[in-house]
């Protein structure tokens, strides 16, 4: 029978005494877990972990294979050994009036002498200098300038053909010592094939029609290779490196140049 709530042994009672309490039980240890060990490296492809000694290996044995190649070909300098002094500079510094003078004597003796050299090899008569650099003319007479005139040289551009035949050019004027080697009047275009392609027209078959009149000018000096000193119509770009290889000057300009033109004068070209 199960007691009721009213009853000294209810819920609510203390328990009966059950005599003395056995001694605890030792608890057993519990088993220690081992420490997490650390992740293992992650290798990413392509890099290759760091060797602090292989790398100070690998760079000691750089320097020496540096040492070792400088040593035989060099570094590429070249030292230039120190060049004695022409006698009319050298020796000891002059003290007195007299060494003074007498150093004064020999240099202008020998800026005489250079002087003379450079009369031989200068060109004589009348010739045409041309400066791609500054586009200028000059036309001169021994050390004497005629003429100062604007000019145009090439512009050194490329151009490509393309429809099978790939060809290309380069609008460069030439460098270098020429001559004249024909005076033409009213002088007539035959047109190369780079100006139609240029243009973007076909290349005609008929030589005729590669004949233009009026472009070159009222004069032109050729001096070989396709090459002329003519007019233009576009004075308006003078000064400026606009040709096709030739050298472009004004009307009035090429006439003071034809006026003292002739065959076989000398054209130096930089």
């Amino acid at each position: 029978m199960d007691p009721s709530p009213s009853s000294p042994t209810g819920s609510h009672a203390p328990p009966a005494a059950a005599g003395p309490e056995p001694a605890p039980r030792p608890r057993p240890a519990r088993p220690t877990a081992p420490a997490p060990a650390a992740p293992a490296p992650v290798r990413r492809p392509g890099r290759v972990p760091l060797n602090r000694r292989a790398i100070a290996v690998a760079g000691t044995t750089g320097i020496v294979l540096l040492a070792i190649g400088i040593a035989w070909g060099g570094t590429g300098y070249r030292y230039d050994p120190y060049i004695e002094m022409q006698p009319a500079v050298a020796g000891k510094v002059p003290a007195t009036d007299k060494e003074l003078k007498q150093l004064a004597t020999r240099l202008e003796r020998r800026s005489r002498d250079l002087t003379a050299k450079l009369k031989t090899t200068a060109p004589r008569g009348v010739y045409i200098v041309i400066d791609q650099t500054q586009n200028r003319l000059y036309l001169k007479r021994d050390e004497e300038t005629l003429l100062d005139a604007r000019c145009s040289a090439g512009s050194g551009m490329v151009l490509k053909e393309t429809g099978g035949k790939n060809r290309q050019w380069v609008f460069d004027t030439p460098r270098g010592r020429f001559e004249v080697l024909a005076l033409l009047r009213n002088p007539v275009w035959a047109k190369p094939d780079w100006a139609f392609v240029e243009d973007g027209q076909p290349i005609p078959k008929n030589p005729a029609d590669r004949l233009e009149s009026g472009t070159l000018g009222e004069y032109a000096l050729y001096f070989g290779n396709g090459f002329m000193i003519h007019g233009t119509l576009y004075e308006r770009l003078l000064g400026r490196a606009v040709s096709h290889g030739c050298i472009r000057v004004g009307r009035d300009d090429l006439r003071k140049v034809w006026a003292n033109a002739r065959l076989g004068m000398r054209i130096y070209i930089y």
